[in-house]
C-alpha cells in the first residue's frame, strides 16, 4: 500500500508540475510579445485565456451545469480520498503462523501489536511504547516508537527490545525474522538544579 501510494503521489505531482510548467510557459511566451505560430493558444500580451464567447458558449445547454457540477464534485472527492490516504497507514490485520501441519494458524494483528507494546513498555527505562504492524500476512514488519525516561540508555533499550519483545514475538509466531524500524525519543523534563 505504501509503495503504491508513493508511486501515485509521484505520478500526480509530476503531471501537475508538467501541466503548470507548460501552461505557465505558454502564457509567459505570449505575454512577452514573442512572434508566435498560428496554432499557439494565445496570440499576444493583450489576449485573454478564455474569451467572453468561449466562456458563455455552453451556458444555454441543459446538460452543461450538471456536467460541470459532477466533474467538480468528482475532483473534490478524489482530492479528499488522496488527502485521507496520506495520513492513513496500512496496518496488518492478521499474521499467518506456521504450525507445521501445512494448515497454519492466524493471529490477529492487533493482539500481536498489544503484546509487543506491553513487552516493550515493561523494559527498564521505557516510559511508553507504540507498535504498528505492517507488511504482508506471511512476512510482517513492525514500526516501534519508544519514549525513553531521561536516565535510559538508547543502546540498552534497543538491545532489550530486540532480545525480549521482538524475540518473544518471533518465537511465539514461528517467524524466521521480524524486520523492525525503531524510533526513540526522550521524555521532556526540566533540568535539575545542583546546589
Amino acid at each position: 500500500m505504501t509503495r503504491v501510494l508513493r508511486r501515485v503521489n509521484r505520478i500526480v505531482l509530476a503531471l501537475a508540475g508538467l501541466l503548470l510548467v507548460v501552461g505557465g510557459g505558454a502564457a509567459l511566451v505570449a505575454g512577452l510579445g514573442v512572434s508566435l505560430p498560428s496554432w499557439w493558444p494565445w496570440s499576444g500580451p493583450d489576449d485573454v485565456v478564455l474569451s467572453r464567447a468561449e466562456r458563455q458558449h455552453w451556458r444555454a445547454e441543459g446538460w452543461w451545469w450538471p456536467v460541470v457540477i459532477a466533474v467538480l464534485g468528482l475532483v473534490v472527492l478524489l482530492s479528499l480520498w488522496w488527502l485521507i490516504a496520506q495520513f492513513r497507514r496500512a496496518r496488518l490485520r492478521e499474521v499467518v503462523v506456521d504450525t507445521g501441519d501445512g494448515e497454519g494458524a492466524v493471529v490477529h494483528g492487533r493482539t500481536l501489536q498489544d503484546v509487543l507494546e506491553a513487552d516493550a513498555a515493561a523494559q527498564e527505562g521505557v516510559a511508553r511504547a507504540r507498535v504498528a504492524l505492517t507488511g504482508r500476512r506471511t512476512a510482517p514488519r513492525t514500526r516501534v516508537a519508544l519514549l525513553l525516561e531521561p536516565y535510559a540508555s538508547p543502546a540498552a533499550a534497543l538491545t532489550a527490545l530486540a532480545d525480549t519483545a521482538l524475540g518473544n514475538a518471533r518465537t511465539s509466531t514461528g517467524l524466521p525474522a521480524l524486520p523492525t524500524e525503531a524510533r526513540l525519543r526522550a521524555v521532556k523534563h526540566r533540568a535539575r538544579r545542583v546546589a
